[in-house]
């Protein structure tokens, strides 16, 4: 049996012993039209395996709709060489590897090993299918996480279980920023999810970005774009399971996903091809639910935590398309990169004025939380004079923030730039920004 299915427990038998001891029911695909497969015969649920074919050529699928005596499935794999009347065999829930022995591995979207190190050393296989905490169960959110970025260490401070969107704009810069944080973060261990990532990109990623020391203490999930969308999409649960049960043994892990929109891009397809139909841009109204279920499942427990960091394609730099939409009202706070800021070199390009941390007043002091205050003052001021500074218009003495933003413009952007390579510990970044808002002066 693959260790990705699990047998029918003892319980879920039927109580008649003759009953349990009759033939498995054997079904047959009916017809595979497009990226479904049609299946008649078994008794599979919504959520649950089956195997078409047999021998090498046997491909596993998940149902993902039902109807009378009809179970539509997606596939876990090629369809290639599936024909009309294949058999097909029931094969439980799926199962998702767990434990510390986990470190240090790569994995596929199905939680199978593909770095050539052999088998995983899991505690456990447990169901993918895990469920957020209690609300009155979860520990308050009351110490900083640092992340190794100046300037959301100092602007956009997280805390230990958050969830954090960063809202980008293709090309501007989410997956170098996550590397920095995989990098820099003082979490205990990392779940790191690659959801239809460039396959060019993954090794780059594994040795340039993480590097042996990142990865030791990281569990890689990785689903390229080439992968069939039910792969792409459990990457993303499996992951979060995985953080999940690091959780449970009382770890505090950090889950960064890159990116949750190819996770409900990956939904929008199995929705559509199941026949729900289309709602808001082309995406079926099960992929706001999912997005829920998903996000939902990071934070604090009764006594670990799971952090979350989620990267979002904003599709044509609009941040009110429906999936920014939705992550931001789920989410605790976001990070915004701004296009222009990348296009002028300023790396990480982040939006300080426009992100915002939900958190940042429990897991910071007051007089840090003044100083980060008088800074954004600072920064808005320039921005609200930016088109006069920029023809020469802006009359010096005008507003002293703006005086102290152009004088001092050149402190303010060493603060807020920081190269690839560098790694920022939180008391030096508050450190930092204490003594330029002391140059700065008291203008506020």
């Amino acid at each position: 049996m693959s260790p990705l299915v699990a047998e029918r427990p003892a319980s879920a038998l039927p109580s008649s012993v003759l009953a349990a001891a009759g033939p498995e029911a054997v079904g047959r695909l009916r017809a595979v039209v497009g990226l479904t497969l049609d299946v008649v015969g078994t008794r599979a649920a919504v959520g649950e395996l089956v195997r078409i074919g047999t021998g090498p050529d046997e491909v596993l699928a998940e149902v993902a709709a039902t109807s009378a005596g009809t179970a539509r499935c997606m596939p876990l794999g090629a369809t290639r060489g599936l024909r009309a009347g294949m058999p097909v065999h029931p094969a439980g829930r799926f199962r998702v590897p767990v434990g510390s022995g986990l470190l240090g591995r790569v994995l596929d979207g199905l939680g199978r090993p593909i770095d050539g190190r052999g088998p995983l050393r899991a505690r456990a296989w447990v169901p993918v299918d895990g469920r957020a905490p209690h609300p009155l169960e979860r520990t308050r959110v009351d110490a900083q996480l640092g992340l190794g970025v100046r300037a959301m260490d100092a602007l956009v401070s997280a805390g230990r279980g958050q969830r954090l969107g960063l809202f980008a704009g293709s090309g501007v810069g989410k997956s170098s920023l996550l590397s920095m944080i995989a990098r820099g973060t003082d979490a205990e261990v990392s779940v790191i999810a690659l959801v239809g990532e460039r396959g060019r990109e993954v090794r780059e990623f594994l040795e340039d970005d993480l590097g042996p020391e990142g990865l030791a203490r990281s569990v890689v999930v990785v689903a390229t774009s080439d992968e069939p969308a039910l792969v792409r999409l459990r990457s993303a649960f499996v992951a979060t399971r995985i953080a999940e049960h690091l959780r449970d043994e009382g770890r505090h892990a950090v889950l960064m996903m890159d990116s949750l929109t190819r996770v409900a891009m990956a939904q929008r397809e199995i929705g559509l091809s199941v026949g729900e139909p289309p709602a808001t841009r082309g995406y079926p109204p099960s992929t706001f639910a999912l997005l829920a279920q998903l996000l939902e499942r990071a934070g604090t427990g009764p006594t670990g935590s799971v952090t979350g960091l989620y990267t979002v394609l904003v599709d044509g730099d609009d941040h009110n398309e429906p999936i920014a939409d939705a992550a931001r009202s789920i989410l605790d706070g976001h990070v915004v990169l701004d296009r222009r800021l990348a296009v002028a070199g300023h790396f990480p390009s982040i939006d300080a004025l426009g992100s915002v941390s939900r958190v940042a007043t429990r897991v910071t002091s007051p007089e840090q939380r003044e100083a980060a205050r008088r800074l954004r003052s600072v920064l808005a001021a320039r921005r609200q004079a930016q088109d006069l500074l920029d023809v020469g218009a802006y009359v010096a003495g005008s507003n002293p923030l703006v005086d102290a933003a152009v004088t001092h413009g050149r402190q303010i952007d060493l603060f807020l730039q920081q190269s690839m390579d560098e790694r920022a510990l939180p008391a030096e970044s508050w450190q930092r920004l204490a003594a330029l808002v002391h140059t700065l002066g008291d203008l506020t």
